[in-house]
């Protein structure tokens, strides 16, 4: 009877536990599961990075006609415009007083035909305001004003580059400083359809290499019929899913369409940033390629591997990118290291149904559902904070004040290994080799335990060097003499000898 009781009081309390755990989830905007891998691969939790601070509806703005499958975040200071596709409209929202409310309405640009939009799948608004439409329906990448009055178009390359025979249905964009124009075209597959300022095409950039199977290559060359290979699909290179433009001008680009077994060896690259001339210059430092999750069911589509459908780029060079397969966020240093994950996919507070689009607000995060037609804000955790602050302080040349940071950091996650690099790298700068070498140990970070390795010999040989001088110098002249010694012995030996047998020296 007593241990009947026993059980009952445990089932209560772990009832009531759950009970608790459950009204925490769902009362207001509570923090949300965090994780990161170490050095072998494995999961590991950690503090959450970041909490879910507010979800945007429709009727959060106070819209008549809520929002229908929108399609594309983009902030601009400290305003965010939504691309609502389903309703042929961009939404400016501004941020105040701790949350965001409606601006204004655009639907439609002054002194073009057609004056509206058909399916605007993306937006993006330059320093003076500049607003540019990725018009998909309408064949147009159009640009206006800030008092939404046309400027000018961006419409099909009539360049024999361009196939003619194709639609040009622009789905994403971006402008850079100067105002040239790279478009990303549903069904172009050379590559960023690149714009000058004044709308001249000056061709492709960043087109994704070509993938084949070697034997579908010979039988389509040598072995098959002429209808065989009309019938066959051409070896073209796969269109980005997504791209972005960092603070420096450099285009980061989402690719989604790679065998799931090119990942690990980082053949399929998800994740890339393009150089003016299209080249993939992404520094990749880290023990695993920016991929996302490390672990998966092969073959499969809702657990399968990571497939990032957007990304963003922060001031401080952090990159994040949103999952489609399992809806979650994935955060990148500069150097290519993981320093955090986490989201899912469901109806709650911090998970999405079908992520399409994630911005930034400094470090805030926006990211976009198209199936809820909501905005979740995200905002760093103090932990969070912490690590953000370790980055900061180590690109700005603060670097013992960094590693303190990050040993911050190490208080509240012990096993986290950017953390252990992060300090490695601080010491590295400041010339204490022995030091960063054993934190780049303890993180098995192998190509920058050489770097420091090389440093350390160079410091020690210099320190050294008139020891290593006159041992050199022992090596090479004691050798000499002991020879010399020996032939005089020898000499001396052979006068005694002829001597004793009555020769005269």
């Amino acid at each position: 009877m007593r241990i009947t009781s026993k059980i009952l009081a445990l089932c209560l309390g772990l009832y009531l536990a759950l009970s608790a755990t459950a009204l925490a989830a769902d009362d207001g905007f509570s923090e949300v599961y965090t994780y990161n891998y170490d050095y072998w691969g494995e999961l590991r939790e950690s503090p959450n990075a970041y909490r879910a601070e507010q979800v945007i509806y429709s009727t959060t703005l106070g819209l008549e006609t809520p929002m229908r499958k929108p399609q594309s975040l983009f902030v601009q200071g400290d305003r965010l415009y939504v691309c609502d596709t389903g309703n042929n409209r961009i939404l400016q929202l501004v941020r105040r007083n701790g949350g965001f409310e409606l601006e204004r309405i655009i639907d439609a640009i002054q002194g073009t035909e057609p004056a509206g939009f058909d399916t605007p799948s993306d937006v993006f608004v330059d320093q003076d305001g500049n607003l540019y439409v990725a018009d998909t329906n309408h064949n147009r990448v159009v640009m206006a004003d800030k008092n939404l009055r046309f400027v000018r178009d961006y419409t099909k390359p009539s360049d024999s580059t361009f196939e003619q025979s194709l639609s040009f249905l622009p789905s994403k964009l971006v402008v850079d400083v100067a105002g040239r124009v790279y478009v990303l075209s549903t069904n172009v597959n050379k590559g960023l359809v690149k714009y000058e300022a004044d709308g001249t095409f000056t061709g492709f950039i960043g087109a994704n290499q070509v993938k084949y199977d070697l034997w579908d290559y010979i039988w389509k060359a040598f072995l098959s019929t002429r209808e065989q290979r009309a019938q066959q699909v051409s070896f073209v290179p796969t269109e980005y899913e997504n791209i972005c433009i960092d603070s420096d001008g450099f285009i980061y680009a989402t690719n989604t369409v790679f065998s799931e077994y090119d990942l690990m060896s980082d053949v399929a690259k998800p994740i890339r940033r393009l150089n003016g001339i299209g080249n993939d210059i992404l520094i990749k430092n880290g023990k695993h390629p920016p991929i996302g999750d490390l672990q998966w069911v092969e073959g499969t589509l809702d657990y399968g591997p990571s497939k990032f459908k957007d990304i963003t780029v922060l001031d401080n060079d952090i990159y994040v990118a949103v999952d489609r397969t399992r809806g979650r966020l994935f955060g990148y240093d500069s150097q290519g290291i993981l320093l955090w994950a986490f989201g899912t996919k469901g109806n709650r507070v911090g998970a999405f149904m079908s992520a399409v689009s994630i911005e930034h607000m400094g470090t805030d995060l926006l990211v976009l559902d198209d199936d809820e037609c909501a905005i979740t804000l995200f905002s760093p955790t103090d932990y969070g904070n912490l690590i953000y602050r370790a980055n900061d302080e180590y690109l700005r040349g603060q670097y013992e004040t960094s590693a303190d940071t990050w040993r911050e950091v190490m208080k509240l996650n012990a096993n986290y290994d950017p953390a252990f690099i992060g300090i490695g790298r601080a010491l590295l700068r400041e010339e204490k080799y022995a030091d960063a070498m054993a934190y780049f140990k303890m993180a098995h970070d192998r190509t920058n335990y050489g770097r420091a390795y090389r440093y350390y010999r160079k410091e020690a040989a210099e320190k050294h060097i008139i020891w290593i001088a006159l041992a050199i110098a022992a090596l090479l002249i004691v050798p000499l003499v002991v020879q010399r010694f020996k032939r005089i012995k020898m000499e001396v030996q052979a006068d005694e000898r002829r001597k004793a047998a009555g020769f005269k020296s």
